[in-house]
């Protein structure tokens, strides 16, 4: 029982928070207020992190965006640069598509 009653009494002090104002209570402050610091820094280094997290996100939807923007823009820039789409565009501005077919020039190399 001595046992219990040695863990209880400090245990009471620090929840009744009896350490602050006990006679050795200049001790007790260096280690609450680097207790304090640790934990200010705890909780930035998570919101920091929060933060990044909700960044990600944000980057991944915008990427799925921008995927399927390509994608669509790509299956249109095929559809508009088949043959019969050129025929038709360079129609419109007078250009038509020749009777016969290139003449290839040959040249000797020496």
């Amino acid at each position: 029982m001595k046992f219990f009653k040695n863990i209880t009494s400090p245990l009471n002090s620090l929840f009744t928070g009896k350490f602050l104002v006990s006679d050795n209570w200049q001790k007790n402050w260096p280690f609450i207020l680097y207790i304090s610091l640790l934990a200010m820094i705890m909780i930035s280094s998570s919101h920091r992190a929060d933060e990044k997290v909700h960044r990600i996100a944000k980057l991944r939807t915008q990427v799925k965006e921008l995927s399927s923007e390509y994608t669509d823009t790509k299956a249109n820039l095929m559809l508009e640069s088949m043959k019969t789409k050129v025929v038709e565009k360079a129609a419109e501005i007078g250009l038509i598509p020749p009777e016969k077919p290139p003449i290839k020039i040959k040249s000797k190399k020496d």
